[in-house]
C-alpha cells in the first residue's frame, strides 16, 4: 500500500515539476524586463529589472532614482538617517527583497522586510508587472501605480 503512496506522490511532483507550478500563467520569455513607478513619491521613483532566462529570473535590480538619475542605494546620508530609525536602509532592503526573489521565483514567498514596507508593497507591484512582460515577451517598461 506505502509503495502506491510513493508512486502516486512521484507522479504528482513530476507534474508539477513539469508544469511549472511556481509560474502560473504561463512561460516567461528570455530577456530584460523593466517596471517602474508612475510618480515620484518623496523625491524618489522606485523601479525593478529582472533578466529571464529560460523561464527563470536570473538577476534582480531593485532601486529608486531621483529626476537626475541618482540611485537610492548610493545616497549615504540617505542610509545614516534612516537606519536608526527604521531599522534598515536601501542598499541593504533592496538587496534582501532581490536575493529573495530569486531564491523563491514567486513574489508571492517574498516577506516584507521590516521598516521598509511601503517599498515592499512597490516591489510587489513592480515585479508582477515586469513578470507579466516577461510573460507577453514585451519589453517596454511597464508604468505602474
Amino acid at each position: 500500500m506505502w509503495k502506491k503512496k510513493l508512486v502516486l506522490l512521484s507522479v504528482m511532483m513530476l507534474g508539477l515539476w513539469l508544469t511549472g507550478c511556481g509560474n502560473a500563467g504561463g512561460a516567461m520569455k528570455n530577456g530584460y524586463y523593466t517596471a517602474e513607478m508612475e510618480d515620484y513619491d518623496y523625491g524618489w521613483k522606485e523601479y525593478v529589472c529582472i533578466f529571464v532566462k529560460n523561464d527563470t529570473i536570473v538577476s534582480v535590480e531593485f532601486n529608486a532614482k531621483d529626476p537626475s538619475g541618482f540611485i537610492k542605494a548610493w545616497d549615504n546620508a540617505y542610509m545614516e538617517n534612516m537606519k536608526p530609525v527604521s531599522g534598515t536602509y536601501p542598499n541593504e532592503y533592496t538587496r534582501l527583497y532581490g536575493t529573495s526573489l530569486l531564491e523563491s521565483q514567486d513574489i508571492e514567498a517574498v516577506d516584507t522586510v521590516t521598516g521598509a514596507t511601503h517599498s515592499g508593497n512597490n516591489f510587489y507591484k513592480l515585479v508582477s508587472a515586469a513578470m507579466e512582460q516577461a510573460r507577453e515577451g514585451d519589453s517596454e517598461v511597464a508604468v505602474v501605480r
